[in-house]
């Protein structure tokens, strides 16, 4: 094939981040239901804050498996399945009727759906169809993500303030199911040695069932990485990424906005600006990644995070809203290309999937916290500020702990390959 060809890599990266985009989005929306659910069957913000939490922290809890399954199993029929799971829990969600319902539906269905068709299996397979520019096809992936917030929240706060809640999920939920399973099926290949190619960048010389042979010794157990400072840091720093992005920001900026009287559409907007710019920030990540190193950058995404939470607190109208939006939203995701790309070089991109997983369950920890604790507090002291204030400190303390994570191989190392450590 000649580079005057496209690569099929980049038709399996649009394929798994349209597949990404719709699985985010749709996952993302529930903040914008909690206030027209509460008006129309009276359950307070803490227990639907509950239904929040419980779907964050499954989506964490599923993900160690997600890679697992990813990396030894298909990361394609891996995906397909879990749309189908999204798409039917969606619908399900729009025809509850009591609060159990929602638990099942938005806490459960839609949190193991989703969590099969992101980034713990999408990861895996990126890693490798892509030899060359991992950060930059990681960094498009998360921009995927970023993408479904912007196009998916504003589509469904227009369908909720124009028609009502229950038919915007169960329109993205048929809309899924009749738009995306479909590509997904057609599109996606879990690795381009299946088909007999060579993955992007990989050497025009060796034989591709050859490349896909020979990291394979190179596996890396949890258990083993366990054993390492650097798998307890990246742990760390992404436990802080979703207490400030999904668990906080996402589940409780619509009510919070409501609640300082800006509208409906002000504050979808805000939250289409911040996906916007996610999507420049997050792509912007990845291409620095390539050129600059991932802990630099990394560690400047949580200052600036830090700093644009506490701005929250002092916006006092519309353009300083929209201002916020687009400050917050240019680290939002921007975190993913290079606590992945680290992942993959200090553990070896065949376990990134595996690894990914156990790292991303801990940022749903995170978020799960954030959005258990911010619902609580709002009950607790009328506001949110002391939920943005700790979600701050948290993100000045991850820049801090981004610092010390050495960015150097261990797949051959003494202590995984010859002395692993014991549960």
């Amino acid at each position: 094939m000649t580079s005057r060809h496209l690569h099929p890599a980049w038709i399996v990266l649009v394929a798994v981040t349209v597949c990404a985009l719709a699985a985010s989005g749709i996952r993302n929306v529930f903040g914008i239901y909690i206030k027209p659910m509460e008006a129309e069957l009276g359950w307070t913000r803490g227990a639907l804050s509950g239904a929040a939490a419980l779907s964050l922290f499954l989506l964490g809890a599923v993900s160690p498996w997600v890679g697992r399954m990813a990396d030894r199993w298909s990361a394609r029929r891996l995906i397909v399945t879990s749309l189908a799971v999204l798409g039917v829990g969606a619908i399900a969600m729009g025809l509850s009727q009591r609060l159990w319902h929602i638990y099942v539906t938005a806490g459960i269905l839609m949190a193991a759906g989703s969590g099969g068709a992101g980034i713990g299996s999408g990861a895996p397979m990126v890693m490798r169809w892509f030899k060359a520019r991992r950060g930059l096809a990681m960094g498009l992936l998360a921009g995927g993500m970023s993408a479904g917030q912007l196009i998916i929240i504003p589509l469904a706060t227009a369908m909720t303030v124009a028609l009502s809640w229950r038919t915007s999920t169960v329109c993205l939920g048929a809309a899924l199911l009749v738009l995306v399973l479909p590509l997904a099926y057609l599109l996606l290949r879990d690795s381009p040695e299946e088909s007999g190619l060579r993955a992007y960048g990989a050497s025009e010389t060796a034989a591709p069932m050859a490349e896909a042979a020979a990291p394979q010794t190179g596996r890396v157990t949890v258990i083993q990485a366990a054993g390492t400072s650097q798998f307890w840091l990246l742990v760390a720093t992404y436990f802080v990424c979703g207490y400030t992005t999904g668990g906080l920001v996402l589940t409780h900026f619509m009510p919070h906005a409501l609640e300082h009287n800006f509208t409906h559409l002000q504050a979808s907007t805000a939250l289409g600006i911040m996906g916007a710019m996610n999507m420049v920030g997050t792509i912007s990540s990845g291409w620095l990644c390539d050129r600059l190193g991932r802990r630099g950058p990394l560690a400047v995404y949580y200052f600036l995070r830090g700093l644009s939470l506490l701005f929250l607190l002092y916006v006092w109208n519309v353009p300083s809203l929209h201002l916020w939006a687009a400050i917050f939203g240019l680290n939002f995701v921007s975190t993913v290309p290079p606590t992945t790309t680290l992942t993959a070089n200090i553990f070896g991109y065949q376990s990134v999937g595996e690894l990914s997983g156990w790292i991303f369950f801990a940022h749903q920890v995170g978020a799960a916290l954030a959005a258990a604790l911010a619902g609580w507090i709002y009950e607790w002291y009328g506001n949110y500020t002391p939920a943005f204030v700790s979600a701050a400190v948290l993100a000045f303390i991850a820049a801090g702990l981004t610092l010390a994570i050495r960015e150097r191989s261990l797949v051959r190392a003494p202590v995984i390959a010859v002395q692993p450590a014991t549960a």
